[in-house]
């Protein structure tokens, strides 16, 4: 079975970043969106198994893109951790109150990445 992952984020090497880390595993089918309409928009298309979601974005920040996402049956059952460089305690509580399943903070590791993928993929049988 292969995996969908969007990745929503509007800086370019995060991006890469995870297609670079990603890319290589043909167990996931990886889905870019550069900003929050963008991500609704691909989410509600393609189903993604898992989203990794940017709060700071145009037009729509992560944590009204998580909302949205967590509010609407057709895509409340996908897992979403933000990515983010916003790491105080306030921003994931905002996360959570949101509804994000995990929280991953920038900068990290490819390893750290990776180890969140498979326990999401994990948790989901």
């Amino acid at each position: 079975m292969t995996g969908k992952i969007l990745i929503v984020d509007d800086e370019a090497a995060v991006v890469k970043l995870l297609l670079t880390t990603l890319g290589d595993d043909d167990r996931y089918r990886l889905l870019v969106a550069r900003d929050g309409e963008e991500a609704l928009q691909i989410a509600r298309q393609e189903k993604p198994d898992l989203v990794f979601l940017d709060i700071l974005m145009p037009k729509m920040d992560g944590f009204r893109v998580c909302r949205a996402l967590k509010a609407n049956p057709a895509t409340a059952d996908m897992k979403v951790v933000m990515l983010t460089a916003l790491a105080q305690d306030s921003d994931r509580e905002e996360a959570i109150r949101a509804g994000a399943d995990g929280y991953l903070a920038k900068p990290f590791s490819p390893t750290d990445l990776l180890e969140k993928v498979e326990e999401v993929f994990n948790s989901t049988g």
